[in-house]
C-alpha cells in the first residue's frame, strides 16, 4: 500500500474543490472506510451490498461507513464504528494510514471523508443487520482492475461515470469513482475501454441473480 499512501499525499486538492458542497448547502459530515487487506487472491477491498428494502441507495454497493455521530473521533472513529456496525469488522485489526479529500454527495448532502486503512489482522465479516446490509464481500483488486470488469454507466438523469462488475454486484456512483481513484493512485490500474457506455438499468440487471 506504500505507493497508494504516498500518492494520497500528492493528490491535487484543487481538483476536489469542485466537489465541495454549494455555498447554500449545509452538508452533513460522513466517513467511509476504504479497507485494503491481503486475501487469498491477493490485495482486496471490503465492500458491502445495501439491502433492497432501504429507503435510499437501496441495492447499491458501498464502502462501510455513514454519518458522524456525536462523540465520534471524526473521521477515523466514524469510519471504524460504522464498519463494525455494518460488517462486524474488528477495529483492533485495522490500521488507518491516510485520509483522502472529502467528497460531496449531492443526493444525500453528505460531505464524505474516505479513510484509507490496512487490514493487518483480518477476521470474518458478515452482514450484521440484514435489514440494512444484504451482503459483505472482499473483492480482489485484480478483479476490479481487469478491463473485462470495467465500463461506464449512464444514469437516466444523464450522469455518466465509471462502473465495475463484481460477483452479484454492480459498483457505480460514488463508490466506483473512489475505487477508480484508488486503483489509479495505487498503481493497480490497467488500460480499459472508457468508450464502453451501458445504460444503468441494463448493467444492473446483468449483475443480479435470476429471480
Amino acid at each position: 500500500m506504500s505507493k497508494l499512501v504516498e500518492g494520497t499525499r500528492d493528490l491535487d486538492v484543487e481538483m476536489f474543490r469542485g466537489l465541495a458542497p454549494p455555498d447554500h448547502v449545509i452538508a452533513r459530515d460522513a466517513a467511509v472506510l476504504v479497507l485494503l487487506g491481503e486475501g487469498p487472491d491477493g490485495p482486496d477491498v471490503l465492500l458491502l451490498l445495501r439491502s433492497d428494502a432501504l429507503g435510499s441507495h437501496a441495492g447499491q454497493v458501498a464502502f462501510p461507513g455513514g454519518k458522524a455521530d456525536e462523540g465520534d473521533d471524526f473521521p477515523i472513529g466514524t469510519a471504524l464504528r460504522e464498519a463494525a456496525e455494518e460488517t462486524g469488522v474488528l477495529p483492533g485489526g485495522v490500521l488507518p494510514v491516510a485520509l483522502m479529500p472529502a467528497l460531496y454527495v449531492p443526493v444525500s448532502k453528505f460531505l464524505v471523508t474516505p479513510v484509507l486503512a490496512y487490514w493487518h489482522t483480518p477476521a470474518p465479516v458478515r452482514a450484521v443487520d440484514p435489514a440494512e446490509t444484504a451482503a459483505v464481500a472482499r473483492i480482489p483488486l485484480d478483479h476490479l482492475a481487469n478491463p473485462a470488469n470495467r465500463f461506464m454507466v449512464r444514469h437516466p438523469s444523464g450522469f455518466t461515470g465509471p462502473a465495475f462488475s463484481a460477483p452479484g454486484m454492480l459498483v457505480w456512483g460514488f463508490t466506483a469513482a473512489l475505487l477508480t481513484l484508488v486503483l489509479a493512485v495505487g498503481g493497480w490500474e490497467v488500460p480499459w475501454d472508457t468508450t464502453d457506455v451501458r445504460e444503468l438499468d441494463v448493467a444492473w440487471r446483468s449483475t443480479r441473480p435470476e429471480e
